[in-house]
């Protein structure tokens, strides 16, 4: 194997270096023109000035870090194909969140998601919503996409870890302080690395599956070879025997908890709907479409190999670069790839995976920024705040925010998969709750206050409570419905993670509805929306490219079923 990167692969990272940073300054000053008493909106929204193809590119380069790279390229090892599905059902909801989402925060002038929850509901839920992103994003997303990024460039390139996570830092940094507009149009060159890199890794990786079984016939040949050695991990919906189901709980993935997951990611988070919510909304929805499309691509980058690198493991390669600590790691199967590609376009994957974690890491500070200088300190510190205060305290909150997780990132956690788990268990303890509290405050003008506070506390402690009913009460009951399945770590029965979430949504709605019809009975005017249905109608492009990704996703689950 040939590991780690030599002179010329440092020469392709650092022409792309070059040109992101060079693009980013160009754009900084040429495009960079402030309206008089906006500026605030223009560097934190880049109010009117982003591309529907720098939406859609900044949306993917957002999404896409190091714990997709690498842990999905893991779950492919470990399961297949079926990991797919986060980005599959991704592409219809961001289909949905284009129609029926974007068009409220646009109508309303939504710029922050706490702005939001002030606007429909009250000044109290606001300030808590404010204060616990602040907190989720600084401590558990900025902190793990720095880790396990870091932790990847070191494992490709053979840096030291510390040195990884300052030199991303410092990049992000420098890519963060220009604005959305200097992070909006780098993310197209972010993108387009990210792409063809993984592309790259892909191919080599199809090929060496073709040439190491003796046909020598390309990546078609070699998909061919994949489906066949590997049969089991293309299927996307899962059986209860299968090992995995406890992760993807068969038909739970198209009409269960993974459109919660997928549409309070999309839909409620500000570090993702922030793209859209400085444009009008044809440019919104052709971005948000665009996004769509290169979703259904991600399997194919961050997927497939993990699938080829299973394939090959079987058949004996890979046995000693797969361990870590004695026991096969599937987050190893895409640094081991990585190592396996020829001098150049190693590099190039390298640029790509590293675009991958800075996108991010820009893409997350912004969005701290933005929550805490409009919906913090121009409420609580300093209401008169200027428009060049309140991007001068952005600006100093982006340094804080990236110090801080340069400071915890090294307690997060021993391994890649650890850190893994640490956002996902995290998040979805609190998606439920915040989606319920998202979706009737849009399309229920009844839902009180005291409803929304129930679901946001509600629906963590609901979660913690079915996370650890396993421990106290026997669900064997609930097997045949395959609501519980008996986990082979723990040898109880447990609710797999989606149904759980699913669980948590229906009390966290039931509940606020309860306490709504009560506090109406009282009295209780809760504050509504501007809402018409006008505003939900769509352009025919719109329309057939949405057509066009539905029809897609529907042949792709058809086909790998």
């Amino acid at each position: 194997m040939n590991n780690y990167l030599s002179t010329q692969d440092y020469i392709v990272f650092l022409i792309y270096f070059v040109i992101v940073a060079s693009y980013g300054i160009w754009v900084y000053y040429k495009k960079n023109v402030k309206t008089e008493g906006s500026e605030s909106k223009d560097y934190f929204l880049a109010e009117g000035s982003l591309t529907w193809w720098a939406i859609g590119a900044s949306l993917i380069a957002s999404n896409i870090s190091a714990e997709q790279f690498i842990g999905m390229s893991g779950s492919g090892f470990k399961m297949g194909l079926a990991i797919a599905t986060y980005e599959w059902m991704a592409a219809i909801t961001l289909i949905v969140v284009a129609i029926f989402f974007i068009p409220v925060y646009l109508k309303n002038k939504i710029f922050t998601m706490p702005q939001f929850l002030n606007q429909r509901y009250n000044g109290t839920v606001a300030m808590i919503m404010a204060v616990f992103w602040l907190m989720l994003y600084v401590v558990v997303n900025l902190t793990s996409i720095l880790y396990l990024g870091a932790l990847a460039v070191s494992s490709i390139s053979g840096i030291s870890l510390t040195f990884c996570m300052y030199a991303i830092a410092i990049f992000a940094i420098i890519i963060t302080l220009g604005g959305m507009k200097v992070i909006g149009y780098t993310d197209v060159i972010q993108v387009f690395f990210l792409i063809l890199g993984g592309l790259a890794t892909t191919y080599i990786a199809l090929n060496l599956v073709s040439d190491h079984f003796g046909g020598g016939g390309g990546i078609l040949q070699g998909y061919q070879i994949m489906t066949e050695k590997a049969s089991e991990h293309f299927h996307m919906i899962l059986e209860p025997d299968n090992e995995n189901y406890l992760d993807l709980p068969g038909l739970t993935v198209l009409v269960g908890g993974m459109w919660i997951v997928n549409l309070n990611y999309w839909g409620c988070n500000q570090y993702i709907t922030q793209r859209a919510l400085g444009a009008d909304l044809k440019t919104a929805r052709n971005g948000i479409l665009f996004a769509a499309f290169l979703k259904l691509l991600m399997p194919v980058i961050v997927v497939l190999p993990g699938i080829a690198a299973y394939v090959l493991w079987k058949d004996g390669l890979f046995q000693q670069e797969m361990l870590q600590a004695g026991e096969t790691n599937p987050d190893r199967a895409y640094p081991v790839l990585l190592n396996l590609l020829p001098t150049g376009l190693k590099g190039l994957s390298f640029a790509a995976l590293t675009a991958a974690v800075v996108a991010s890491l820009a893409g997350k500070a912004n969005s701290i920024a933005t929550i805490f200088s409009l919906d913090v300190y121009k409420k609580v510190f300093n209401r008169d705040a200027s428009e060049r205060q309140l991007v001068n305290v952005g600006k100093i909150t982006i340094i804080v925010s990236m110090i801080l997780a340069v400071i915890i990132a090294p307690h997060l956690g021993i391994d890649k998969k650890g850190g893994f788990q640490y956002i996902q268990e995290y998040t979805g303890f609190v998606s439920p709750g915040i989606f319920a509290m998202f979706i009737l405050g849009f399309f229920w003008k009844k839902t009180t206050s005291n409803a929304a506070l129930f679901a946001t506390i509600g629906g963590f402690l609901f979660s913690i409570f079915f996370k650890f009913l396993p421990g106290y009460v026997d669900l064997s009951f609930l097997s045949p419905m395959n609501f519980a399945v008996l986990s082979p770590a723990s040898g109880l029965y447990e609710i797999p993670f989606l149904d759980r979430m699913g669980f948590v949504f229906v009390i966290c709605i039931v509940g606020m509805i309860i306490i709504s019809k009560i506090e109406n009975a009282r009295g209780v005017v809760p504050k509504g929306l501007e809402i018409d249905v006008k505003m939900f109608r769509m352009h025919p492009g719109f329309i057939a490219g949405a057509l066009i990704v539905t029809f897609i996703t529907i042949a792709l689950y058809t086909i790998y079923w």
